[in-house]
C-alpha cells in the first residue's frame, strides 16, 4: 500500500514535469523559429547510433551561412531507417549570430523533443491522477451511498485477489459477497474496495452490510469499516 502511495506521486509529479519541460522545449523552438532564417543545406553523412536494441541514423547537413561561412552540423534527429539520403538537399533553419546551432526545417528535427515530453508527460501524469481520483472518487460514493442508501445484508461468498491490478509484484485482496433481492429473487454480487491485506482473518462472521442504490443495485459501497487498519 506504501508503495502505491508513493507510486501514484511520483507518476504524476514526473508527468507534471515532463509536461512543463514539453513546454519549455516548444517555445524555445518557437523563438528560435522566429529567430532563424531559411537557406538550403546538402546531407553529407549518416552517423550510426545504436542504443540497447535500437539503432537510428542522424543525418550531417553542410550549408553555406550568409557570412559565406561554411557550417556543418549533425542533427539531434535519428530515425530507423534514414529520413535523408546523402547528397540530398535539406531546408536548414539557423540563427545568424549562432551558425552551429543549426536545424534542419522539418517537423520532428523541430517538434520531436516538445512531441515526445508531452506524451510522455500526459501518459505519467494521467496514471498517477487516476491512481489519486479514483479512491478518492470511490471514497466520496461510498460515504453518500452510506447517507442515502439502502442498507442490506449480504452473506460472504469469498475472498479473492484483484489479479487485474498488480503493485510491486503483489495483487489487492477483495471481499466478494452476495444478496439476493427478496422483492425480485435476483441474486446480486457485491465486491469490496481493493484490500492491500488479506482480510480472511478479520471478518467477524458471515454477513457484511453493504450499502446499495434502491433503484440500481449495481451502484453499491461493500462495509469494511470492521477491518483493522494498517499501520502507515
Amino acid at each position: 500500500m506504501r508503495t502505491y502511495n508513493l507510486l501514484k506521486y511520483i507518476f504524476a509529479l514526473l508527468g507534471a514535469a515532463l509536461l512543463v519541460g514539453a513546454f519549455f522545449s516548444y517555445q524555445n523552438t518557437a523563438n528560435f523559429i522566429e529567430e532563424a532564417v531559411e537557406t538550403q543545406g546538402t546531407v553529407t553523412g549518416l552517423i550510426y547510433s545504436r542504443s540497447d536494441d535500437s539503432v537510428s541514423y542522424y543525418p550531417v547537413v553542410e550549408f553555406q551561412s550568409a557570412s559565406g561561412r561554411l557550417v556543418e552540423f549533425q542533427s539531434s534527429s535519428g530515425s530507423n531507417p534514414a529520413s535523408y539520403d546523402v547528397g540530398e538537399r535539406v531546408s536548414v533553419l539557423y540563427r545568424v549570430d549562432e551558425p552551429f546551432s543549426a536545424r534542419i526545417n522539418g517537423f520532428f528535427s523541430l517538434w520531436g523533443l516538445s512531441l515526445i515530453l508531452a506524451i510522455m508527460g500526459g501518459v505519467f501524469f494521467l496514471v498517477g491522477a487516476l491512481m489519486i481520483l479514483v479512491p478518492l472518487i470511490r471514497q466520496g460514493r461510498g460515504a453518500k451511498l452510506r447517507e442515502t442508501g439502502q442498507l442490506v445484508v449480504a452473506r460472504l461468498q469469498s475472498v479473492e485477489k484483484n489479479k487485474g491490478l498488480v503493485m510491486n509484484g503483489q495483487s489487492p485482496f477483495r471481499i466478494v459477497t452476495q444478496w439476493q433481492d427478496p422483492a425480485t429473487a435476483t441474486l446480486h454480487v457485491f465486491r469490496s474496495d481493493n484490500l492491500w491485506f488479506d482480510p480472511t482473518d478479520h471478518i467477524p462472521g458471515e454477513s457484511i452490510n453493504v450499502y446499495i442504490r434502491p433503484d440500481n443495485p449495481k451502484r453499491y459501497w461493500v462495509d469494511t469499516s470492521f477491518l483493522p487498519k494498517m499501520a502507515s
